[in-house]
């Protein structure tokens, strides 16, 4: 009679063992090579950097004439108001316009201030990529809100002076940070 129950659960056991382990909960994966779970939250050290890099950007624009008549990041804009699948979409416009707009500032002062900001902009971006479905060129666009604000990133260049989009990406970087990454990274837990 073992011999029987042997034979009858030993198939059994070895389908479980070659299907590996139950996830628990849903991972933060959304394509081949996409792990942005890990930046739910920056070490300690890179948010050190960025603030450094923030408030020696925001002298910086002190000591500019400028003035913006809108804002490219409005205080609503909040990732939560997206679908899950869309918010690496839109944070990766972000992204890639914020490291469009750092890379291209000129004060020699910042320089040093924004090397390792830029690094880790850059890092997290090429990581991101993976994460964002590509685009269809034909086909099915972007619509409503996501298609909204991907319009407003796409335009910002063409629409606001180098100032003003220095302005808006500085004052947007934390947020960009701690809450938009964190809310990509935690996947359908940020609500």
């Amino acid at each position: 009679m073992a011999a029987a129950w042997i034979l009858v659960l030993m198939p059994v056991v070895l389908g479980l063992a070659r299907a590996g382990p139950i996830p628990t909960s849903k991972a933060t994966t959304t394509g081949m090579g996409c792990n942005i779970g890990r930046f739910k939250s920056l070490s300690p050290r890179e948010r050190e950097a960025f603030k450094k890099a923030k408030n020696a950007l925001e002298e910086s624009l002190l000591l500019k004439n400028w003035s913006c008549s809108s804002r490219l990041f409005p205080r609503t804009w909040d990732l939560r108001q997206l679908q899950v699948q869309e918010r690496s979409i839109a944070l990766e416009a972000e992204l890639a316009l914020t490291l469009k707009v750092l890379v291209t500032v000129t004060d020699p002062a910042l320089g040093d201030v924004l090397d390792q900001p830029l690094r880790t902009l850059r890092y997290i971006h090429s990581q991101l990529q993976a994460c964002v479905p590509a685009q269809p060129t034909a086909g099915p666009r972007p619509r409503g809100r996501l298609h909204h604000w991907l319009h407003r990133l796409q335009e910002a260049p063409n629409k606001e002076s180098p100032g003003c989009l220095e302005a808006s990406v500085t004052f947007n970087l934390f947020r960009l940070l701690t809450r938009d990454l964190k809310c990509v990274a935690s996947g359908d837990l940020c609500v």
